[in-house]
């Protein structure tokens, strides 16, 4: 259950790693590392391109000053995680086996898992939740045993943010200054005494790179959207004066990659539309701009315009900014049309391999901008169409990368509808979909197809996906078959029960995957198996899961799949099992994360105190350290506000304990239901990835 470090995705090898490297800008490591091919992108007859020898990922920093230099220990601003060495990926982190390649399922789930565990949503809900018994009995129905967990706006701004800026106030320390940045963010509220912003900007000046460019961040996690602060954004993306004066000098790429990021956080979470369109503005320079655009900067600009969320936007003014749309829907498509020309004409370019990685960012942010049901329905059938054509080699670009049509198909399996016989409209993309899992020469391309059918859905998806899963190899196929199996239940249980439609369980999907979960041995496989039987919801294999998992207990990715398994399912019979788990599971961190999320999902109050406790014990283990404060702020819990407050504010604790309890107590007041940087892992192609997106250690998706 280690983190999902990708060789050219990743690096590091072995558990002591996690001793000696620590978490940068204030959080946990969360998704492959260094995605960096050696040679971006491969060649399509190369087989898989990409790095080889995944590792553990442990939390990193980077060294004074450096971006890619890791360094002393410090929490990093973390995000998705996976399985280490020896062993398979986890859900709380993201990592993989040395010997495994980069095509496993773990990778893409612990990117993607966010939406579909919905942990927050389990936890601060007052009413039942989707799934659970009490659903059924109706929908204002209370859960006691939640109803205490959520912080009050109160307690957000006048406890956990006064404790923060106290603390960032009192110390020059990274590691601490970082922290609380990102959580003093994640609130997302500015103090009546002080401003967020000013606790920001200034810090723009420091030297140490790891703070600018956090500084930068924390902008855009919090979400204002002040005026001031959406011209800084701006200005530190295009390296303007206002910028130069706020950073003491030129912004570097990196931090202007960062403002990348910030300005599409901004825009995704404000409806205005003028904001959007300032935003979109410095951002196009970017990816315009050939002549002074980095690679960093061109991956962050374009899936920054890809979460800009810009259709239907309101056009009303702008309290903050003052200013309107411009217009009404019209002013708004206008501006999703230009953000679609604008990535179009950067990805039809004929450009090399290497550059290819970069375009391939291209499809899925069209798709994240469009989605399925776009009201011009033209505009998504000629994306439609482009992705497809790219996908079966006929487009007018010829392309040589293997990223170009990883992209497309996770493009697809956004843009399509459902498709439920042969002479449904996109029809013949699901079949070009069926024919790139069986045929398909890069076996990365290959399984996100099969995904792509999963999350397209509709009765000839489905039929399609149980013939394949009885032909599919047990070890690498039937896992993803399984995931793409899970999704589709889950998606089609979500969308009967918003539509006030009879939801029925998918028992077909259910009882397939739990007799292979009897058959296959390979416990990456079997792992897959529970998490496709969780995503399902079939309660009937709780039995089967909870016994693998009292036989799997030493093997610590297996095992923390299948908690997580256990808690999609909602089997609060298996909450005594996974407490056991927790208890005993000190010296294993990524094992007591999952875990502890699991317990968190099934809404058991008692995890939170036990992992206060272990995060108060003296213990500076970094992976535990790391571990028990992102579980702790995942799970959100008020009771825990006050000893993570005293433990900030105890000088006598080393400074990497007092980050990690700035980092779990922005996870508590955090504003948001999901991880702020979910928006941009979901559905992106982290296959081709550079190292301000994901490095291990300190990229966009490697921060809590």
């Amino acid at each position: 259950m280690k983190k999902l470090a990708l060789a050219g995705l990743c690096c590091a090898g072995v558990l002591a790693l996690l001793t000696q490297a620590g978490n940068a800008h204030g959080g946990q490591y969360r998704g492959p590392g260094d995605v960096v091919p050696p040679n971006p992108g491969g060649g399509r007859g190369a087989g898989p391109g990409g790095p080889a020898t995944p590792g553990p990922g442990g939390p990193a920093t980077p060294g004074p000053g450096g971006p890619a230099a890791p360094g002393p220990a410090g929490p990093a601003t973390g995000g998705p995680a996976g399985p280490a060495a020896g062993r398979g990926p986890t859900t709380g982190g993201r990592g993989i086996q040395l010997e495994d390649d980069l095509n496993k399922w773990e990778f893409w789930w612990e990117f993607n898992k966010d939406p579909y565990i919905r942990l927050r949503d389990s936890i601060h809900s007052n009413t039942a939740v989707s799934g659970s018994d009490e659903f059924y009995l109706g929908a204002t129905r209370k859960v006691d045993s939640q109803d205490t967990m959520s912080p009050s706006d109160e307690e957000k701004l006048n406890v956990i943010l006064p404790a923060l800026k106290k603390a960032i106030d009192s110390t020059e320390d990274r590691d601490i200054t970082s922290s609380c940045m990102v959580a003093m963010a994640k609130v997302g509220r500015n103090h009546s005494e002080f401003k967020l912003r000013d606790v920001f900007i200034p810090r723009l000046k420091r030297g140490d790179q790891e703070i600018r460019e956090t500084a930068a961040l924390a902008l855009g996690i919090s979400a204002l959207p002040d005026a001031e602060n959406i011209d800084m954004l701006a200005g530190l993306v295009l390296n303007n004066d206002l910028a130069k004066q706020a950073s003491a000098g030129e912004v570097n790429d990196r931090t202007r990659a960062f403002a990348c990021y910030a300005l599409g956080l901004v825009a995704n979470a404000n409806a205005d539309a003028a904001l959007k369109r300032k935003a979109f503005d410095a951002l196009r320079q970017v990816v315009d701009d050939d002549s002074k655009s980095t690679r960093n900067t061109k991956v962050a600009a374009i899936n920054a315009i890809g979460i800009l969320n810009a259709a239907g936007v309101s056009s009303a003014s702008s309290p903050a900014t003052g200013e309107g749309s411009g217009g009404s829907a019209e002013g708004d498509k206008a501006l999703v049309g230009d953000a679609l020309k604008c990535l179009e004409a950067y990805y039809m370019k004929a450009l090399g391999s290497g550059d290819q990685l970069l375009q391939s960012h291209c499809p899925p942010a069209i798709a994240k901008l469009l989605g399925k049901d776009y009201a011009d329905a033209k505009v998504v059938e000629t994306y439609r169409k482009l992705f497809a054509d790219d996908l079966a080699d006929k487009g007018k670009t010829k392309r040589s990368s293997n990223d170009i049509p990883r992209a497309c198909v996770l493009a697809l399996g956004q843009l399509c509808k459902p498709i439920d016989d042969e002479k449904s409209p996109d029809a013949e993309y699901g079949k070009l979909l069926l024919e790139t899992w069986k045929s398909h020469r890069d076996l990365q391309t290959k399984y996100f197809a099969m995904l792509a059918l999963g999350q397209i859905g509709g009765t000839w998806c489905r039929s399609q996906m149980l013939k394949e899963f009885d032909k599919a190899g047990k070890s690498i196929e039937k896992p993803w078959v399984a995931l793409a199996m899970g999704v589709y239940a889950y998606k089609k249980y979500e969308a009967d029960q918003a539509a006030g439609r009879t939801v029925e369980l998918e028992e077909e999907f259910g009882r397939t995957l739990r007799a292979a979960l009897e058959d296959v041995k390979d416990p990456s496989a079997q792992s897959g198996l529970a998490v496709g039987l969780g995503l399902c919801r079939y309660e009937s294999a709780a039995d089967d899961v909870r016994a693998l998992l009292v036989k799997s207990r030493s093997k610590d990715d297996l095992a923390g799949y299948l908690c997580i398994s256990l808690a999609l399912m909602g089997d609060k019979r298996s909450t005594t099992d996974i407490r056991d788990i927790v208890e005993k599971s000190v010296r294993r961190p990524e094992l007591l994360q999952q875990a502890a999320i699991a317990l968190g999902k099934l809404g058991d109050k008692g995890v939170a105190d036990e992992l206060q406790k272990l995060l108060g014990d003296g213990d500076t283990n970094l992976a535990k350290l790391s571990a028990v404060a992102s579980a702790l702020g995942f799970i959100g819990d008020r009771r825990t506000i006050e000893p993570l407050k005293r433990m900030l504010q105890n000088e006598q604790l080393t400074p990497l304990s007092r980050a990690f309890a700035a980092v779990a107590l922005g996870g508590v007041g955090d504003k948001e239901k999901l991880p702020w940087n979910s928006k941009l892992s979901t559905n992106m192609n982290y296959r081709a990835a550079v190292d301000t997106l994901t490095d291990k250690s300190t990229g966009i998706l490697d921060i809590l």
